[in-house]
């Protein structure tokens, strides 16, 4: 941290702001000591945003959202980046560090429909939206005869796209819809059992360079322990899957007093085949935990969830 004055880089979205709003008010809230003396947020435009009519899969994968704000960070534009964690690859970028995270929004899938209509209440062949091949073949083990459909955008365009008539139902985050007040649009909230979230999913990251002593020392006050627990976990299961966009997985892990429980599910890549996994271990073992889950899901599978 070569100067006191701290630029946040973020996505240029309603919500995406609303995060870096938060990420800054906690920077400030532990920056005594530090001699910080402006914290400020840069919109980046990244190719995400750009490219709107396709799977990520197709078009290069998650990296499309977090790439072009590392750049700026790696080529000291911003000081620290803030990312939605279930967008970011599960393997880090080298010369950055995304060692601190926010305290977990509500982690939960939630049902937008028309006519407030529950998933099992909805018409056989009714369009169902959804972004991601996970959440389709998740939703598919509770209604297989609706016809699910890529929409793509943010939570604003999407809940257009179904005021248009163009589907009939969308599947969201809950902690996005919450974040941007629009609990009064949903029609079911899911439960993690029901539909186990991505990885990191309600998780805000901030990351910076990996030689930044400063910042880093800066951050680690900032980090929600609890949540980090809970995204080691989370994350270790992608990085033995070596999860990209098509990967299509869920994991979701809490804590019980001293102990950190994970639950998780793999499918085949047409969907047809799903591997589970529960357990629990004392929660200095929470990394090992999802290694654990990554391993068993992935020998399980026979590596059916690849190309």
């Amino acid at each position: 941290m070569k100067s006191k004055k701290i630029i946040i880089g973020s996505r240029g979205s309603k919500l995406a702001l609303l995060y870096a709003e938060r990420a800054k008010a906690q920077i400030l809230n532990f920056s005594d000591g530090f001699g910080i003396e402006d914290v400020s947020i840069k919109k980046i435009i990244t190719k995400g945003d750009i490219i709107q009519d396709s799977r990520l899969s197709e078009v290069g994968g998650k990296g499309l959202f977090s790439k072009t704000i590392e750049d700026e960070l790696l080529d000291e534009k911003i000081d620290i980046a803030v990312h939605a964690l279930k967008d970011m690859p599960s393997e880090g970028t080298k010369g950055l560090i995304t060692n601190c995270f926010l305290e977990r929004n509500d982690p939960r899938e939630i049902l937008i429909s028309k006519d407030n209509k529950h998933i099992k209440d909805l018409k056989s062949n009714s369009i169902v939206g959804t972004s991601s091949f996970r959440r389709e073949f998740q939703l598919k083990k509770i209604r297989e005869d609706l016809n699910y459909k890529l929409i793509r955008g943010n939570v604003d365009t999407r809940i257009k796209k179904l005021n248009d008539n163009l589907y009939d139902a969308i599947i969201l985050s809950y902690a996005g819809i919450q974040s941007l007040n629009l609990d009064k649009n949903i029609s079911q909230i899911f439960s993690t059992s029901e539909i186990i979230p991505s990885a990191g999913q309600g998780v805000v990251a901030l990351q910076c360079k990996e030689n930044d002593q400063e910042l880093i020392k800066l951050l680690n006050k900032v980090n929600h322990q609890s949540t980090h627990n809970c995204v080691q976990a989370e994350r270790n299961v992608l990085k033995i899957l070596e999860g990209d966009c098509e990967t299509a997985v869920g994991a979701f892990a809490k804590i019980e007093k001293d102990n950190i429980s994970l639950e998780a599910e793999l499918f085949s890549l047409d969907g047809k085949e799903r591997f589970y996994y529960k357990a629990s271990k004392e929660l200095k073992l929470a990394s090992e935990l999802g290694k654990e889950a990554g391993t068993i899901l992935k020998k399980d599978s026979k590596n059916s969830y690849k190309k």
